[in-house]
């Protein structure tokens, strides 16, 4: 690799996959106070717009992988309060009166 595009990646910052979400959207932030203050040269612009995307498609991937964590862990305590409604009534059925 050359040390141009060493250099390209070492300004880019972590890898998306080595950030936590919170990372990639305060740099997203600094990126879009960047693109707003309308100072920034073409070239920049291209690369940073680039790196946005980047931090997007992670941000996205773990809001997804985050959403399906909390609705398996939804269902299973669904399925287990469903199990416990299923034994009281059973329980309450065997009660004499």
């Amino acid at each position: 690799m050359n040390a141009k595009k060493r250099s390209a990646q070492a300004d880019q910052g972590p890898s998306p996959a080595e950030m936590k979400y919170s990372e990639a959207m305060e740099e997203l932030e600094q990126i879009l106070e960047e693109l707003e203050a309308d100072e920034i040269d073409v070239d920049e612009l291209s690369r940073r717009v680039g790196r946005a995307s980047e931090l997007v498609r992670l941000c996205r991937q773990r809001l997804q992988h985050s959403k399906t964590e909390i609705e398996e862990v939804v269902a299973d305590l669904e399925a287990l309060d469903a199990s416990n409604q299923e034994g009281d009534v059973a329980r309450d059925a065997d009660q004499p009166t």
